[in-house]
C-alpha cells in the first residue's frame, strides 16, 4: 500500500502545541480587527466580552479549517491518493475519511480532450 510521502520533523504533541499557539496568536491578532468592544457595564466585563468574542471567532476558525480539510482531501484524491493514505494523514481509519469525506475517490477527472461536436 503506497505511504503517504512525508515524514513528519516533530512528535504529533510538538506538533499539536505548535498549531494551538499560532492559532492562539491568530485569534488575539483578528479579534480587535473583526469585533468592536462595546461599552463594558457591571454585568459584562471587559475581560468577558474579550474571551466571548475569542470564543465566537475559534468557531469562525473552525468552519474554515473543516472547508480547507475537505478541499484538500479532494486535492489529495484528485492527486490519486487513495481513502488509506487520506485517513493516515488526516489522523483517522480508511473507514473513516470514507465516512468523513463520501464519494472523493468516485469524482470523474475533466475530460482533456476537447469536444468537437463531430459524430465522424
Amino acid at each position: 500500500m503506497p505511504g503517504i510521502h512525508f515524514r513528519l520533523r516533530m512528535t504529533d504533541s510538538d506538533i499539536a502545541e505548535v498549531a494551538v499557539r499560532q492559532v492562539d496568536e491568530l485569534v488575539s491578532r483578528l479579534v480587535p480587527e473583526v469585533f468592536e468592544t462595546i461599552r463594558a457595564d457591571a454585568d459584562h466585563g471587559a475581560e468577558q466580552a474579550q474571551a466571548l468574542a475569542h470564543l465566537h471567532l475559534l468557531t469562525y476558525l473552525q468552519q474554515a479549517v473543516e472547508r480547507l480539510e475537505a478541499k484538500a482531501a479532494n486535492e489529495a484524491a484528485d492527486a490519486g491518493a487513495g481513502y488509506p493514505q487520506i485517513g493516515r494523514a488526516s489522523n483517522m481509519t480508511r473507514q473513516g475519511a470514507r465516512r468523513r469525506w463520501p464519494g472523493l475517490l468516485d469524482q470523474q477527472p475533466p475530460s482533456t480532450s476537447p469536444r468537437t461536436g463531430s459524430t465522424r
